[in-house]
């Protein structure tokens, strides 16, 4: 069986050309014991994975190139000399960026069984919902009537934050760059702050107005301008989980910290980055107390749906131009 999938030429510098990603196809080895064949349903594409393509090891190891790339997909087996896999069982895995994929067993999971679409497993109740959830409890220790402020907060990882925030009681305030993704927030009774195309001065004015007591947490994806203006509005004992930094992954020079960092000694503030794997062993515990929240419909999820392995690289790309509402995915012809 053949392989279609997606690869890098070069690593880029600054934001990658769409010229960069080659489709390329291989003929699939024999399957051997231990192995499973899945044919991809969904494939997501993330922020993080532009990190990968720096050839730079980071906190993970840098895309090869001329090999697959990789990332979560979500499908159904159709061959397996594992006993633990059955054709017909769905699940996810990182042999993303491709249609057909054979890995090992033990780097296949079953979907959970809870009644919610598969592709919910790549966003809500995948990575990204995972990372919401783990910046705010674990590392920022959110606690009952909190104020939350949310950067990117209509997207994957923060329109899920902004939630379980809201949850909580306290006032809750989310960041986002177009009307759309501010009515979004607003019918989720979130206040919304438009970001774009202010200075630090006018963003924190902005802040300011919506929460006049100031944040007791800041969950941190974009940096830049928003990082800036956070620090301005916070309470004294503030946490802040950093989970991304989105504003400067396509940098060629190195970019000048927040002029006013000297906030964190005055307002006595934590600030402390996390990478969501290191955490994974509390996946299970995410899944019990979000998932049937979910399938329930109290937590509202929205996607940005991309069609054909083709699409992939675009979809991407597109990432970085704020292009997606919730969680970026691509939907593959089988599914």
């Amino acid at each position: 069986m053949q392989s279609n999938f997606y690869t890098i030429r070069e690593y880029p510098q600054g934001t990658p050309a769409l010229e960069v990603f080659e489709r390329q196809q291989q003929e699939l080895p024999e399957l051997q014991d231990g192995e499973v064949r899945i044919r991809n349903n969904w494939l997501s594409v993330d922020p993080y994975m532009r990190g990968r393509m720096s050839g730079v090891t980071t906190y993970i190891e840098p895309f090869t190139l001329g090999a697959p790339l990789e990332g979560a997909a979500v499908g159904e087996v159709i061959e397996s000399r594992d006993t633990r896999f059955q054709p017909g069982d769905k699940v996810s895995h990182m042999g993303g960026w491709r249609d057909v994929a054979q890995l090992s067993g033990d780097a296949v999971t079953t979907l959970p069984d809870i009644a919610v679409p598969e592709q919910a497993y790549l966003g809500v109740l995948g990575m990204p919902g995972m990372t919401a959830w783990t910046g705010l409890n674990t590392i920022a220790e959110m606690r009952d009537g909190d104020n939350v402020l949310v950067s990117a907060a209509s997207g994957a990882v923060g329109s899920l934050a902004v939630q379980l925030a809201k949850a909580r009681g306290g006032t809750v305030v989310g960041l986002a760059g177009s009307q759309a993704k501010r009515d979004w927030l607003e019918s989720q009774g979130i206040k919304a702050v438009d970001y774009r195309n202010r200075t630090a001065e006018e963003l924190t004015e902005a802040l300011q107005a919506a929460c006049p007591d100031g944040f007791d947490i800041y969950y941190e994806n974009v940096g830049g301008v928003c990082l800036e203006a956070a620090l301005n509005c916070l309470r004294v004992g503030a946490r802040i989980a950093v989970c991304g930094m989105i504003s400067r992954y396509n940098d060629t020079e190195p970019a000048a910290g927040p002029a006013n960092l000297a906030m964190i000694l005055i307002r006595r503030a934590r600030m402390q980055g996390f990478i969501v794997f290191e955490h994974w062993d509390q996946y299970p515990r995410f899944i019990a107390e979000i998932g049937p929240r979910v399938a329930a419909g109290e937590i509202s999820y929205t996607e940005t749906v991309r069609e054909g392995l083709d699409a992939t690289p675009q979809a991407f790309l597109e990432l970085f131009e704020g292009a997606n509402q919730g969680k970026m995915l691509v939907r593959l012809d089988s599914a």
